[in-house]
């Protein structure tokens, strides 16, 4: 039997494999990441604020999956502590976009290194050419659950 298609009891089961690999590579950069003193929820807020700079709290709650009144909690935590600001958005007076602060982005800079190394460190087994394959099928995958989920690649 492939690894495909193993019966769902089977640790080889691909569904067990792929929520494996991701929750351990999740694991291994949380406890190195929390050398330089951030946290999961952190890391996350810095991730996507980096990438979608300018975002409404809204926004990104919705990108974290979590509810507003959790978000602003957290992006109080995290204005207080120096790594993000609140400005107001141009048109709507009433929405506060988000932008880090420079230390915040020196840490993303930082994290962005320990995910690097993270990722090199996990795909240590495979040579170049499997990685690159492993990367060309996990893109085709992902498109795929973008398209069945009704969202942009």
């Amino acid at each position: 039997m492939s690894q495909a298609h193993a019966a769902p009891e089977d640790e080889a089961y691909i569904g067990y494999m792929l929520s494996d690999v991701a929750r351990l590579i999740r694991t291994v950069f949380d406890r190195r990441v929390r050398d330089i003193g951030l946290t999961r929820a952190q890391w996350l807020v810095l991730t996507r604020l980096y990438r979608r700079p300018g975002a409404s709290q809204t926004e990104l709650a919705d990108m974290l999956e979590i509810d507003r009144a959790s978000a602003g909690r957290m992006i109080d935590r995290m204005e207080k502590n120096g790594w993000v600001e609140r400005r107001p958005d141009r048109e709507d007076r009433r929405i506060n976009r988000l932008h880090l602060t420079d230390d915040a982005r020196r840490a993303h800079a930082a994290m962005w290194t320990i995910a690097e190394a993270t990722v090199d460190d996990a795909l240590a087994p495979l040579s170049a050419a499997e990685r690159e394959q492993y990367t060309k099928m996990t893109e085709r995958v992902k498109g795929r659950l973008q398209a069945l989920a009704g969202s942009e690649p």
